[in-house]
């Protein structure tokens, strides 16, 4: 495993993150909610862009991976102001975006606040997920200890339950993408699996009407889940950043 190197955010929070160098727009991975740049997608996009002599930058949010922090303090809000001061630190000049999952959805944010950004890579985005997937979904019963504890937890395919906090409830409502357009003046791919339990095509749908980009195109591969990490996947995503980088 890579050994990472830290970055210290302006928030004081300590951000473990690997750095390729190389050359063209730097290809940013931005991984998804209680997920970490060690994933499958994330290292197999750092080899791949290495033997094409790419830059290419991972990294972990706190409370991540080998991030500092705990997990069930964070929120959106914390999350997108790592992803932004690792960008503005570590990068220079354009940059390829690729989110999965969460990252799909703070990599949005991220193209309203970084001027530079050259093309948009989401994978099986999950934009406004703790307002429309989450406390939408939740009983009476499940709402009244949110509010009166802090806190829920939540059965999960993908190991340990998840905790919801009242925090991230509150917070994602100030970071929410889909309730007006998104101006991205730049190529984007949007890629999900039909099999897909975790995000609905529904919000792909969504997300796809909300960004305004003069090259937008979607793909739904049929029987993928939402990893989207299998071979055929994997060149799937390949193939959407040489689309959307710059010739």
């Amino acid at each position: 495993m890579t050994q990472p190197a830290f970055l210290d955010s302006p928030q004081g929070r300590r951000l473990a993150y690997v750095a390729t160098p190389g050359t063209g727009p730097t290809v940013v991975f931005l991984s998804g909610y209680k997920s970490d740049m060690d994933g499958t997608k994330a290292v197999h996009l750092e080899a791949w862009a290495r033997s094409r002599g790419r830059a290419f930058l991972r990294f972990d949010y706190s409370g991540h991976g080998r991030s500092g922090g705990r997990f069930e303090a964070g929120c959106i809000g914390d999350w997108a102001d790592d992803a932004q001061a690792v960008l503005e630190a570590l990068t220079d000049g354009p940059v390829i975006l690729v989110g999965s999952s969460m990252g799909g959805w703070i990599a949005s944010m991220m193209t309203q606040r970084l001027g530079r950004v050259a093309g948009f890579v989401g994978i099986a985005s999950a934009p406004d997920f703790t307002e429309d997937g989450f406390w939408a979904s939740f009983d009476e019963s499940q709402r009244a200890t949110l509010l009166n504890d802090g806190q829920v937890a939540l059965p999960s395919d993908y190991g340990d339950p998840y905790i919801v906090t009242r925090r991230l409830i509150e917070d994602g409502r100030s970071h929410l993408v889909l309730r007006s357009p998104l101006p991205m003046p730049f190529p984007v791919r949007l890629l999900q699996g039909s099999a897909d339990t975790a995000v609905s095509t529904d919000t792909l749908l969504r997300l796809f009407d909300h960004i305004d980009s003069p090259d937008l195109q979607m793909t739904l591969v049929k029987g993928v889940d939402h990893r989207f990490s299998d071979p055929a996947s994997l060149a799937l995503i390949e193939a959407a950043i040489d689309q959307v980088s710059p010739a």
